[in-house]
């Protein structure tokens, strides 16, 4: 937990904590080989190497994956656990404790349920309340990863409504913000008013690391990008097989 904490701290501009995605075991321990300090699952990665879609599998199957990449490793491993599973802030606490795992990613959407009725993104003050909540039952043995969902929703002014949200998720005891499909362009405005360190989805060919981190970036990750590169490579060996 120390040491994942102390990577997201005083990073010198240009030096981004990037953290790979590791979908099941064996992608972890490549990355932990490859020099990594630590690791990220992502939850749309980790839903195909179910055989799930993404946002449809199961809370016990995730708890499990993550449970399974954490035990592959010796470095820190934050997980994405989506919005929580509807569970109620204390047990999801315990259950992300049990799995090993030191960090976490919860985004604002809204679940399938809620959002089938209209409602896309969670109110934000609301939601601020539920994470003072999980912060309150995590204590200091997370570092809690608020993910901001505007610029995937439909929003008259994503960069305004991340930044408002944003301040709000981390006045609640979020320890990072990513406001997941951000461009790269808009990163000097969510830097000019976000208080604390800003993580970002960042593409397997656009802008350099240095690029991000001179830009504001705090912490890069990459979503389900790797392991959907991973298949390609996959499918390209099994052309040559077949």
């Amino acid at each position: 937990m120390d040491v994942f904490r102390a990577l997201h701290q005083r990073r010198a501009t240009g030096d981004p904590l990037v953290l790979p995605g590791p979908w099941d075991a064996a992608s972890a321990r490549v990355f932990e080989e490859a020099g990594f300090p630590a690791l990220a699952t992502p939850s749309a990665g980790v839903a195909a190497s179910l055989g799930h879609e993404d946002g449809q599998t199961p809370a016990d199957e995730m708890f499990a994956a993550v449970t399974r990449i954490v035990r592959s490793v010796s470095v820190p491993v934050s997980a994405d656990i989506e919005g929580g599973y509807g569970i109620a802030p204390k047990e999801l606490v315990e259950r992300l404790l049990e799995t090993g795992a030191v960090g976490c990613n919860l985004e604002d959407s809204a679940d399938p349920a809620e959002a089938a009725s209209g409602s896309v993104l969670k109110d934000p003050r609301r939601h601020a309340d539920w994470l003072a909540e999980v912060r309150a039952a995590a204590g200091d043995r997370i570092v809690l990863n608020a993910r901001i969902d505007t610029f995937i929703r439909d929003v008259d002014d994503p960069v305004e409504e991340a930044v408002e949200r944003a301040r709000l998720y981390v006045a609640a005891g979020a320890d990072c913000v990513y406001p997941i499909g951000a461009p790269v362009e808009v990163l000097p405005r969510l830097r000019a008013g976000i208080e604390g360190p800003i993580n970002v989805g960042a593409p397997l060919d656009g802008p350099s690391f240095r690029e991000w981190g001179e830009l504001g970036a705090t912490r890069i990750t990459f979503g389900p990008g790797l392991q959907r590169r991973a298949a390609v490579a996959l499918r390209e060996i099994a052309d040559r097989l077949a």
